[in-house]
């Protein structure tokens, strides 16, 4: 009986840092989820670790190349092993799988996460990148499928928390909250000389190395305003972002008569994981909890576009609508890895998306295939740029 009352669980991107995160919740409640589902993009090792904890039903794993290593190594317990981009989808629409957890990152969700949208799962989101590429289109297919989208992200997670009760005509802004990152104190100039090391220092977070970047250059904050417009249904212009070092206020809800309110937390995903996972029910974590008189003073500055460019790109990306936002974000992952590589500078991170999308072709109304269309082109046109420098 208890088998049955268990919410099924897919994680997709399992061996990741939310994905680890959702199995400690799964691991420590049982009696109330079943890790299901695992995928995992290539970190095969750490899958087929998690197969054997945790016994899902399936496990695949995206490289396709990889396959006869994951099968060999769970081939006995009874685990059904796939492999490849259209294996994941599939596992994300399947009827052994109430939710669907999307925790990669970057394009990548897309896809899965649709596929679970059209078999009506729920969602608890934490891939972004699915809202930021093609939020028109999927905010249209959660309406028609009945699906339901539990944001996962912190600030997100906040700001639902800061709404639960509220009418939506009293609000009046969102005010996202963001670290600052670790160049938060620099000068412009000094910019130009930062390493791949220093960018993944981050003060507050420990998160991936694609995430922490995007933390740096603060486009990750840009991806939050237009994720959270289509999650909250608010326009861009009553969206903002504030630095708070901190990180203890995860954001913000200002309401039309002036009231505020404001989620307070340690940084760490575990509570806005178990937030999702419960539907809002609230579960202990496992996590120590804060105590206030540690953060006797918590402080709130404005953003500094002129050193971090990339914040813009909310706005911009909004208000020049269509294909623009998908274009920046495959953008952005081409420069985002070149850093990392060493191949171009910090600094060079904002150019290069600006001057793909000038050179990506501007679809008004884009349809799945050319979301599809316009990904695969800005990844051509920047790694064009990047290698032309």
């Amino acid at each position: 009986m208890m088998e049955l009352s268990r919410k099924r669980i897919a994680v997709l991107g399992s061996t990741g840092s939310i994905g680890t995160q959702t199995l400690d919740i799964i691991g420590r409640h049982p009696d109330m989820f079943e890790a299901a589902t695992l995928v995992a993009g290539s970190n095969v090792d750490a899958l087929a670790e998690q197969c054997r904890r945790f016994h899902p039903r399936r496990a695949v794993i995206a490289d396709r190349s990889l396959y006869a290593r994951l099968k060999d190594v769970v081939a006995s317990m009874g685990i059904e092993v796939e492999a490849g981009s259209e294996a994941v989808a599939y596992a994300m629409a399947t009827d052994d799988v109430d939710m669907v957890v999307t925790a990669t990152v970057g394009y990548s969700g897309l896809a899965p996460t649709i596929s679970a949208i059209n078999a009506g799962k729920e969602i608890a989101l934490a891939n972004k990148e699915t809202l930021v590429v093609a939020g028109d289109l999927v905010t249209r297919l959660l309406r028609r499928s009945g699906s339901r989208m539990i944001p996962v992200d912190s600030e997100h997670s906040a700001i639902y928390q800061c709404l639960a009760g509220e009418r939506q005509e009293s609000v009046s802004r969102l005010i996202i909250t963001a670290s600052g990152g670790p160049f938060r104190t620099f000068r412009k100039e000094d910019l130009e000389h930062v390493t791949p090391d220093d960018a993944l220092r981050h003060p507050n977070w420990s998160m991936g190395a694609k995430i922490t970047i995007d933390s740096a250059t603060m486009l990750n904050k840009a991806f939050e305003i237009i994720e959270a417009h289509w999650l909250f249904g608010v326009p861009a212009d009553r969206i903002s972002a504030v630095v708070h070092p901190q990180s203890i206020v995860h954001s913000m809800v200002e309401f039309t008569d002036g009231a505020m309110k404001a989620q307070l937390g340690l940084p760490d995903m575990h509570l806005p994981i178990s937030y999702a996972l419960g539907l809002e029910k609230r579960m202990p974590t496992g996590e120590p909890a804060m105590t206030l008189a540690d953060y006797a003073m918590l402080t709130f500055e404005a953003p500094d576009t002129g050193k971090f460019p990339c914040l813009t790109l909310a706005g911009y990306s909004l208000e020049r609508g269509g294909n623009t936002a998908c274009v920046v974000n495959a953008a952005n992952e081409i420069a985002n890895e070149a850093f990392r590589r060493g191949r171009i500078r910090f600094t060079d991170i904002y150019p290069v998306i600006m001057d793909t999308v000038d050179r990506v072709a501007f679809v008004a109304e884009p349809t799945l295939s050319d979301y599809v269309e316009s990904n695969d082109e800005a990844r051509r046109v920047a790694l064009s740029i990047i290698t032309s420098r």
